[in-house]
């Protein structure tokens, strides 16, 4: 009856709570590296940053490099809406640990990501004689083998790459840091052969959309979280507008963009609507390139065209939800979500933030099926949109989601949706 289930329900919060205390025991009592650079060296890498950071940036710089010279393990979240400058936070803790003689591993989901990161940290790391590499399928045999004897050697000192940076055929001289972006990507089996790469490694993971788990292991002190709320100048929020599919209106949403000199994402729930709305495009807007990618195109191929979209190609990027997570289009202000019912709200959230990177008003029209009565539920995820519709949002979608769906199991591969 009701007293036994409670019971058990107990029980079973007893012995998560016992094994949330030995973890967040285990990482307080873990020794690790003290890292402390040279405060003049950090300041020149620091004035390469073209920007002036925000209140929240400089707070979370603060905390990762208190962090760092703590001598105890890192394991900090770093929160902040897509384009609030997570990489400079990223920047600084890498830049830390490499002038310090650490090796450092930054690992993206996919191979465009990881493309877009590698860019980003030579760029800012060019001229400091400390050399950066690259690892995932985009790169070739040659290159892939002189990384992994540079990594092996200490040669290379910061690594960009995915997953495959787990592996066996990839050893470190002294690794030090870890940065998992868009960490709620990953599972929790691979999270932890992550952080096992070596002992007592400081982690630092980003996200902008926390999903429950890794927000409930933040609230329960397992983690420490770092929250960018504030936006960079001149950002605005996205205009959200949830509507029925009229043919009429998405022919001018994808002509004011193009008029205004930009791009569009239009993004389908699954790989059999790509066919059938590529013909609806090339009918509505036969003067704009419609450029398609989905999961089931060759890894390469996908990349080539995915990269060539960011570069300026094509009008329109037609897609599944492949483009979540992490591809910059700074051209992009424009994404179209059809059938949004059949997406969760972190997912939704994360395609919004593909636009809107700019100080240009983007727009996101969410465009369910005509005549087709939304469920309650389905319509209260899509009026969380709505109501979100601000900059930073991100955390509150997460409580919202957490609220609507339950929260998974903190420890295991279950996550609820």
């Amino acid at each position: 009856g009701l007293a036994q289930a409670t019971r058990a329900a107990l029980r079973e919060i007893d012995r998560l709570a016992k094994r949330l205390v030995g973890l967040a025991e285990m990482r307080s009592s873990q020794p690790a590296e003290i890292i402390k650079p040279s405060r003049a060296d950090l300041a020149r890498f620091a004035a390469k940053f073209p920007y002036t950071e925000t209140p929240d940036q400089a707070a979370a710089i603060r905390a990762v490099l208190d962090d760092l010279s703590s001598g105890r393990t890192m394991n900090r979240l770093v929160r902040g809406d897509v384009g609030f400058g997570k990489t400079e936070v990223a920047l600084r803790a890498c830049a830390a640990a490499a002038l310090c003689g650490k090796q450092v591993a930054v690992i993206a989901p996919t191979t465009v990501l990881a493309r877009q990161h590698y860019e980003t940290f030579s760029r800012r790391f060019a001229g400091t004689g400390l050399q950066v590499a690259h690892l995932s399928r985009m790169v070739g045999a040659a290159k892939a083998k002189a990384a992994k004897e540079g990594l092996r050697s200490g040669q290379v000192t910061i690594v960009v790459g995915t997953q495959a940076l787990a592996s066996r055929s990839v050893t470190f001289a002294n690794l030090g840091l870890l940065v998992i972006d868009e960490e709620h990507r990953f599972g929790v089996k691979l999270k932890l052969a992550l952080r096992n790469m070596a002992p007592c490694l400081h982690t630092l993971s980003m996200s902008a959309t926390p999903i429950p788990r890794t927000l409930q292991s933040a609230l329960s002190g397992i983690q420490d979280v770092s929250v960018l709320n504030s936006p960079p100048a001149k950002r605005r929020p996205v205009r959200t507008i949830l509507a029925a599919f009229d043919p009429a209106s998405v022919r001018a949403a994808l002509l004011r963009e193009f008029r205004r000199g930009g791009q569009s994402f239009f993004v389908v729930p699954r790989i059999e609507d790509i066919g059938p709305v590529s013909d609806q495009l090339n009918r509505l807007v036969p003067e704009l390139g419609v450029m398609t990618a989905h999961g089931e195109m060759k890894g390469r191929q996908l990349d080539e065209v995915m990269v060539g979209f960011a570069d300026g190609d094509g009008d329109i990027l037609l897609s599944t939800d492949i483009i979540e997570s992490g591809l910059d289009v700074p051209r992009a202000n424009t994404i179209i979500v059809w059938r949004p019912d059949r997406f969760g709200l972190a997912q939704l959230h994360q395609l919004r933030g593909r636009v809107g990177r700019g100080a240009m008003q983007a727009a996101a029209f969410l465009l369910t099926e005509p005549g087709v009565e939304l469920a309650d539920g389905t319509r209260a995820r899509l009026s969380t949109m709505l109501a979100l519709d601000r900059l930073g949002s991100g955390l509150a979608i997460s409580q919202r989601d957490l609220d609507l769906r339950g929260a998974g199991d903190l420890f295991g591969e279950d996550q609820a949706g």
